[in-house]
């Protein structure tokens, strides 16, 4: 339990740092039109992208140009951008600020649309090593991931939402908290796969980091998340 709550302390801001479970697959990929070849995306928002890199053979250069689509469940979005940085597992991509290319890219990342590719991870057959008191976890490739753990006694215990780049949790007798997510890398062990995120924890609690919250909790149906769980998540959020 410690291990998911260390606190890293900062003489200007606050930062914490959570150890979650993480899906071995993804679906979200990046074509591109100069080598054919096809990487990851690991997270992406309204304005970039991170590829995952399976060996250092890349040829990125920072601030050079880059043409390909996203593929996404069916789903292709052509895009363009610039490579602002990398390293030997990922890449950093900052679409054109040109109003069409954001508005495609708005357009495929609509509230509505991510919803439809949420996966309730916690009813996945075939081995998915689930934390012991993980009961519902949802996930939307890149943008979208909801964690609800629960007490022994089955009573929700706590739930963290990561919503691009909105972090929310809350957790019985410490309230609610939210905050900015600053990175995330993984930590692979025998047994489970794990990522370790680092996020700016906010100094007051902001209002319309929880609106979105509850805004995409709207959307969820009761099949994925109980009407009664959700309704909880929905009394803390208020």
């Amino acid at each position: 339990m410690e291990r998911r709550f260390n606190l890293i302390k900062s003489d200007f801001e606050k930062h914490e740092k959570r150890v979650l479970p993480r899906f071995p697959f993804c679906y979200l990929t990046f074509k591109s039109d100069e080598t054919s070849r096809v990487f990851e995306v690991k997270d992406i928002s309204h304005t970039g992208m991170q590829l995952s890199l399976k060996d250092d053979s890349h040829h990125f250069i920072e601030e050079a140009p880059l043409k390909g689509s996203i593929h996404w469940m069916g789903k292709t979005l052509d895009v363009a951008g610039v490579v602002k940085w990398h390293t030997d597992s990922r890449v950093g991509i900052e679409f054109h600020k040109k109003r069409d290319v954001l508005e495609k890219v708005q357009s495929f990342l609509r509230m509505e649309e991510i919803v439809k590719h949420l996966k309730p991870l916690h009813r996945v057959d075939g081995g998915l090593e689930i934390p012991n008191r993980l009961k519902y976890w949802l996930r939307s490739d890149g943008p979208v991931e909801i964690f609800v753990w629960q007490h022994s006694d089955g009573e929700i215990a706590r739930f963290q939402v990561l919503f691009f780049e909105v972090f929310v949790e809350w957790e019985d007798g410490q309230g609610l908290k939210t905050g900015r997510i600053l990175s995330k890398r993984n930590v692979d062990s025998p047994l489970v796969n794990e990522d370790e995120w680092f996020f700016h924890i906010d100094t007051d609690v902001m209002p319309e980091k929880l609106e979105r919250v509850q805004e995409l909790l709207k959307l969820i149906s009761n099949d994925l998340l109980p009407e009664e769980v959700k309704n909880l998540l929905h009394r803390q959020l208020s």
